[in-house]
């Protein structure tokens, strides 16, 4: 696409469908597991759970989640229970950059999977199950270059707005 030009689609584009992507960052190696579903439920979480903490056992291992809810149906909860050393942290609402699956999931969408064109969902999946292995022969972790004081500073910024925003609208 050219420098201030707008995009274009076709008339004739056609939905394929879709495909519900699984995936675990590993934050000590940067690898990714990444599996691909028709569906996403209650058994088909814990399923992936299962095998990305398989590596792992014997350590406490703590998983940080958004609010799905797929991560809090009865099976998973279930699954918890006879999993007791793996642990549940929710990012609050609105926090997905604290996430770091979910700066991969950019990631993924701008390198490989945005303005693609699929002929079918399993050439979608195969696009990205590729991508997931091209990411793992060079996986780095993500290193945080904000400090903790620039994290909060921005924290902070942003409560003011929020109130201000709040009062202007209250008036």
């Amino acid at each position: 696409m050219a420098f201030a030009a707008s995009e274009k689609r076709t008339a004739d584009y056609i939905r394929h469908g879709t495909t519900n992507l699984f995936a675990a960052l590993n934050v000590t190696t940067g690898e990714v597991l990444g599996e691909c579903r028709p569906i996403r439920n209650g058994t088909d979480f814990p399923a992936f759970l299962e095998k990305a903490v398989k590596p792992h056992a014997g350590r406490d291992i703590h998983i940080v989640l958004d609010n799905l809810s797929t991560h809090t149906t009865p099976e998973v909860k279930e699954w918890l229970a006879k999993n007791p050393h793996v642990h549940f942290h929710f990012t609050p609402i609105g926090s997905s950059w604290l996430n770091r699956i979910e700066i991969w999931f950019g990631i993924l969408t701008r390198q490989s999977i945005r303005r693609g064109t699929f002929s079918s969902v399993n050439v979608l999946i195969k696009q990205i199950r590729d991508y997931i292995n091209s990411w793992n022969e060079n996986a780095k972790p993500f290193t945080w270059t904000a400090t903790a004081g620039e994290v909060l500073a921005k924290v902070r910024l942003v409560a003011t707005n929020v109130k201000k925003l709040v009062n202007n609208n209250s008036n």
